[in-house]
């Protein structure tokens, strides 16, 4: 509200507050019947969208841009979903935000209205490189585990130079860094990238590059878009890390580097290892490899002591001295088994022979019978084989008789 103090018949106005003012120009605004209702045709930059579901970003055409925010309410109500550099109808209100004083575009509708000509420019280099194969993964050169110098190309009084610097000195002191100053923005900036970039690749001494800038809208990172540079980053001899932007910001010259980082800061965690993890990690393998020693130390041993052992047990003196015993018990056991073994034999012959003598048939000859043969030897066993005048033999106890049959009778 304006206030107005009369002094001496002069209307002074008295001095007012920030907010007061904010607020006076936010009534203009709203008082006026074309930014209460009105529709904006521009491209979109700078997307953003919160977590909250509302969105903001700028519209711009060739010469201006103007801020502006969609509630998540009204978000809702969007069929397709908005991408940097697209085209647009917004139709809504422009008011001030009273706490930062400055004036937006309150989004109520949008109306799609084509592909903005960045972005197209964008989409058409990145659909030609990609059909060439320069952003496939074999053409990817892999970055040096312990660089020990580092090339930057980047704005010299930029955020991003200071955070690449401090993060390497942090994580790893050893690594130099090497800035070549470069614009980053603008028509010219490609050509100075590139002249950077190429300088820094005949530089025998360093072995890693990063390239890059902080955030910004579309147009802010177009330079890293540009064809000429992309083919350069493709030919670098020397592994390259790009870092472009934040995280959801992607150029050109992420896809065909060796490796996108989301950030400038993140580039240089990339770049170097961190010494006090690598610190720590040596003193976990020197401890794992002392432990593994000690392991297989002590496996060893236990493998000696048990060959000794093999061995004590095994002596060839002990083995004879076991074996003599052995074999004097065989021995010892041999003579017995021998022995009765013959005794066996001995009364089993004496068995056959009392046998033997019991069947014998000159037995029946101390007993008075005789045994008769025919002239042939053989013994008659049946009147049936002889006849009369026969010359038989008959074997009696004291010798032999040589008889002629006279007379034979045949029993009924």
């Amino acid at each position: 509200m304006i206030k107005e103090v009369i002094i001496k018949g002069v209307i002074k106005i008295k001095p007012l507050k920030v907010s007061e003012l904010n607020n006076y120009i936010k009534k203009i605004f709203s008082s006026d019947m074309i930014l209460s209702n009105i529709q904006i045709e521009g491209e979109i930059s700078n997307f953003k969208k919160h977590i909250s579901g509302h969105l903001y970003f700028s519209l711009k055409d060739n010469n201006s841009l103007i801020k502006c925010v969609m509630f998540r309410g009204d978000a809702l109500n969007i069929v397709s979903n908005l991408a940097e550099g697209q085209k647009i109808i917004a139709e809504g209100y422009v008011s001030i935000y009273e706490r930062n004083g400055e004036y937006q575009l309150y989004i109520k509708k949008i109306k799609d209205n084509g592909v903005g000509e960045l972005y197209e420019a964008y989409e058409n280099l990145k659909i030609k490189l990609e059909n060439e194969g320069l952003f496939e993964s074999r053409f990817k050169k892999e970055l040096p585990f312990l660089p020990s110098n580092i090339g930057v190309v980047t704005s010299p009084t930029g955020a991003a130079v200071h955070d690449i610097i401090n993060i390497i000195n942090r994580r790893f002191p050893s690594c130099k860094i090497t800035i070549y100053p470069s614009l980053v923005q603008g028509m010219n900036a490609p050509k100075e990238i590139i002249k950077a970039l190429k300088f820094l690749d005949n530089n025998e001494a360093i072995d890693l590059i990063i390239v890059g800038r902080g955030g910004g809208s579309m147009e802010d990172l177009f330079c890293f878009n540009d064809e000429d540079l992309a083919r350069c980053i493709f030919n670098l001899k020397t592994p390259i890390i790009s870092a472009v932007g934040h995280e959801t910001d992607f150029t050109i010259a992420d896809f065909i580097s060796d490796l996108r980082a989301p950030t400038p800061s993140a580039a240089a965690e990339l770049a170097v290892p961190d010494v006090e993890h690598l610190s720590h990690n040596l003193n976990s393998l020197y401890y794992d490899l002392k432990n593994s020693f000690k392991k297989h130390l002590r496996y060893r041993e236990n493998s000696i002591n048990i060959i000794k052992g093999e061995l004590k047990y095994n002596n060839p003196y002990l083995k004879l001295r076991n074996n003599r015993q052995d074999l004097d018990m065989l021995l010892k056991d041999f003579v017995s088994s021998t022995d009765n073994n013959i005794n066996e034999k001995f009364k089993s012959l004496v068995s056959l022979e009392n046998k033997l003598q019991l069947l014998n048939p000159l037995l029946a000859l101390e007993n008075g019978y005789g045994i008769l043969t025919n002239k042939d030897g053989d013994i008659i066993r049946s009147v049936e084989s002889l006849k009369l005048n026969d010359i038989i033999n008959i074997k009696i106890k004291n010798g032999e008789l040589k008889v002629i049959l006279k007379e034979i009778k045949k029993e009924s």
